[in-house]
This record gives C-alpha cells, structure tokens and sequence, in this order.
C-alpha cells in the first residue's frame, strides 16, 4: 500500500524532529505493507520573528519568561527526544533562526526529490550541532550536505523565489485553523496532530489498508 503523508511542520520545532522519528519508526515496523510519499509543508513557529533572527537566550527570556523555566522544558523533550534515538543539545543553540529562508529550502529541494535529506539534515544541523539554519551560508551547506548542487542552492537563496509561495502556504495553514506542529494528514483524509507514538501512526496505516481492501 502506497500513502501520502503530508506534514505541517517548522524547522526549529523539536516535536517535529521526534514526530519525524516516530513516523519512520511506524513505517520501518510496516515494512512492504506501506510505502509512503512524505512532503513537508511551512508552518512558521515565529512568524514576526526578525530576519536576523535573535539570540536563543533572549528568545527563552521572551518566550518563557527566564532561562529556568526554559532549562526545565526543553530538558522535558531532550528526554522524550532521546527515547526516540535523538540526542538534541539545546545548550549548542546559540540563536534561534527567522525559519522562512529554511522553508524556502524545503520547497527548493522538492522540486529536486531531496526534501526529505533535506529536512534531516536542516534538523541535525540545528538541533544536534547548534548551527544557524537563519543563515543563507549555512542553508547552503546543509543543501550541499543533503546532496543539492552547491552553486544551484545558493543562487536559489539569494534570491527571492518561492518567498510569496512560503508565506502563501504558512498563511493558509493558519486560516485553516492550524495552530501548532507537527501535524500529519495521511492520505488526504486522516490527521494525526502531534508527535504520537508510532503505534498511533501504524493504526492509521490498518485504517487506510482496511478501507482500501473493502473498495477492492
């Protein structure tokens, strides 16, 4: 069985990573049963976030009202995260990054079949190596990385392409009553809100598979 699974994501959304995760976990565990065609969609966390982005020890002060409260949280999902396999480093984050050059990206490499090498490596870049994915130089390695042509992607980036389409598709997102990330809609028909556990997804697949054998 073939699926569609569209993601709402952002990347600087650490749910989104561990969300990542656990969908591939679930598919891994499927084996040939299911074959999925995965594209990710532009929700920006931050959307008034400034161009240049802001340091990440202002961002926490801003958005949890001081570093304590935000040490404990994030401390909460480095934990959850590892019992996927991810070893974030939240300490390694020096900024936090204005996302839309990074979605701008993300819509490049689709075009070029490499969404999801790219998606895996704009979120290891940030959250494992504390890079700033804010940057035209370092969205440009992470493309190299992920296998784009390095000319090519930062050609792309200096210019404004796919700038209108990004906030186009963020906006529509939010109008259609998106409110946070990740969220998954398999199929075009069955939504999935959060980074549920695999299992969560594997019932999805046993409902999608059920009905198609039903039309059969």
């Amino acid at each position: 069985m073939r699926v569609t699974v569209d993601i709402l994501s952002d990347t600087i959304c650490p749910w989104c990573y561990i969300g990542k995760r656990r969908l591939e976990a679930a598919l891994s565990s499927a084996g040939s049963t299911v074959t999925a065609d995965v594209r990710w969609h532009p929700f920006q966390l931050n959307p008034d976030m400034p161009p240049g982005g802001m340091s990440r020890k202002r961002y926490i002060a801003l958005k949890f009202g001081g570093a304590e409260r935000g040490r404990t949280i994030y401390q909460n999902i480095a934990d959850v995260a590892r019992s996927s396999g991810l070893e974030i480093d939240f300490d390694r984050i020096r900024r936090t990054p204005n996302t839309l050059n990074s979605h701008r990206l993300l819509a490049y490499a689709g075009r070029a079949g490499r969404q999801n090498d790219v998606v895996e490596r704009l979120f290891t870049a940030y959250f494992l190596e504390g890079r700033d994915i804010g940057s035209l130089k370092v969205l440009t390695e992470v493309g190299e990385e992920a296998g784009l042509d390095r000319a090519e992607t930062e050609r792309f980036l200096l210019s404004d392409a796919d700038h209108a389409e990004v906030m186009e598709s963020d906006a529509h997102a939010r109008e259609a009553g998106a409110s946070g990330v990740p969220h998954f809609v398999i199929d075009g028909k069955l939504a999935v809100a959060g980074a549920q556990e695999p299992q969560v997804f594997r019932n999805v697949f046993a409902v999608i598979l059920a009905r198609a054998e039903q039309h059969a």
